[in-house]
């Protein structure tokens, strides 16, 4: 077997965390590899490093990730274009979409043995129509097309399948992937969906409307905004917080769902909605 161990270079703990990581799947007979960008830190680990990212999944049979949900979300997408199964084992202070946490790093050994069960989880495809060309991306969380710099408010036109349903002034539209109806969405008033649906949830965020409310649309919906920019302001549109792209009055942003999936692997087998409670009761702290 091979896996791929991807790590969050800027937390002590998870560099920590890796190293158990590396002892424990590397008594157990596992082929260990690792991004480029890990050579110099664990270098006398015995694991073999890519020349790149994309080399690494090409190989991987399975992909585990040490860090925060940030980690587990900029590694999917890498994942998902190679249909690697992803597990995260979390150090960080929520870690929403990991499996395993920090104490919990011994039970990974169910990997090699098969002891874990699987779920697919749908993927956001968002292009950006400009008059002059296309450019598409892909979101695990959310896609939100808001307001720039300076805070006033934008008028938004929403579409489905070609023809206009709504009208919006708001800070911004969020799209979410039901498995970042925990993030985002859920700070913007959105409701909280099982990560195991089939559907794209949209949240005004900040509405001028005591009527605004959240959609879910079925995963077949093909959404597209349109948006009215107030004069000196600026409007962006934000993949998973990763990545900001500039919109302007004359661009189209297309939200439909993924052809690519997430896989997801679980050796804990927690109810969705109790290890949600927990991690909300965290945050509470």
């Amino acid at each position: 077997m091979k896996i791929a161990i991807i790590v969050n270079l800027s937390k002590e703990k998870a560099i920590e965390c890796a190293d158990r990581i590396i002892e424990i799947l590397g008594g157990e007979g596992v082929k260990l590899y690792m991004p480029p960008n890990c050579s110099d830190v664990f270098e006398n680990s015995g694991v073999s490093f890519c020349t790149t990212i994309e080399q690494l999944f090409e190989i991987a049979d399975i992909a585990v990730t040490v860090g925060g949900d940030g980690t587990i979300i900029h590694t999917a997408k890498y994942a998902a274009r190679t249909a690697t199964p992803l597990i995260g084992v979390n150090v960080g202070r929520l870690g929403f979409a990991a499996d395993v946490e920090a104490d919990e790093i011994g039970d990974l050994k169910k990997l090699v043995s098969g002891t874990y069960s699987m779920e697919e989880r749908l993927l956001l495809e968002v292009e950006v129509r400009t008059p002059i060309d296309s450019n598409v991306y892909l979101a695990v969380n959310d896609a939100v097309v808001t307001h720039g710099t300076l805070s006033k408010i934008v008028d938004f036109e929403l579409s489905l399948d070609g023809e206009e349903i709504s009208r919006y002034r708001a800070d911004g539209l969020l799209f979410s992937t039901p498995t970042g109806s925990t993030a985002y969405s859920l700070s913007a008033g959105g409701p909280i969906v099982s990560p195991q649906m089939k559907c794209i949830l949209m949240t005004p965020v900040c509405p001028h409307s005591l009527f605004s409310r959240s959609v879910l649309f079925g995963a077949d919906a093909c959404l597209s905004v349109k948006v009215k920019i107030p004069l000196n302001c600026s409007c962006v549109l934000s993949i998973d917080g990763e990545k900001n792209i500039e919109i302007s009055e004359q661009d189209c942003v297309i939200i439909r769902k993924s052809s690519l999936k997430l896989k997801l692997l679980s050796i804990e087998n927690r109810n969705f909605y109790r290890k949600l409670n927990e991690k909300l009761k965290e945050r509470e702290l």
